[in-house]
């Protein structure tokens, strides 16, 4: 499977996706740990996540699919949503919390 058929796949197959640096238990930047915070602070604690720093063609590959040069990368039910300044925008909005809505963490 190539890199961005397996983004695809995995964008669409999980409600919530997180491109990051690290894992959410071990974030590897300030950015993903952030991105982690707020998702939890959105009363999402477990959610999909993928360290690009384990696959460089994912690393790449995900600035190719999402048209988005920097990570992390947020997807809410396949959509890209964007990377750590607008969650935090969106999050001290509300919006983010709305799009949360109804997203149960996985098993």
């Amino acid at each position: 499977m190539d890199v961005q058929a397996l983004i695809k796949e995995q964008v669409t197959s999980n409600p919530v996706v997180l491109y990051m640096k690290g894992s959410p238990r071990a974030p590897m930047c300030g950015f993903s740990q952030t991105a982690v915070q707020i998702l939890q602070a959105c009363n999402l604690p477990l959610f999909f996540s993928v360290n690009v720093l384990e696959d460089p063609a994912i690393r790449d590959g995900i600035k190719v699919f999402s048209n988005w040069p920097t990570i992390p990368q947020l997807y809410i039910r396949g959509e890209f949503v964007g990377g750590c300044d607008i969650m935090r925008e969106m999050y001290h909005s509300g919006e983010l919390q709305k799009l949360l809505e109804g997203i149960a963490a996985p098993d």
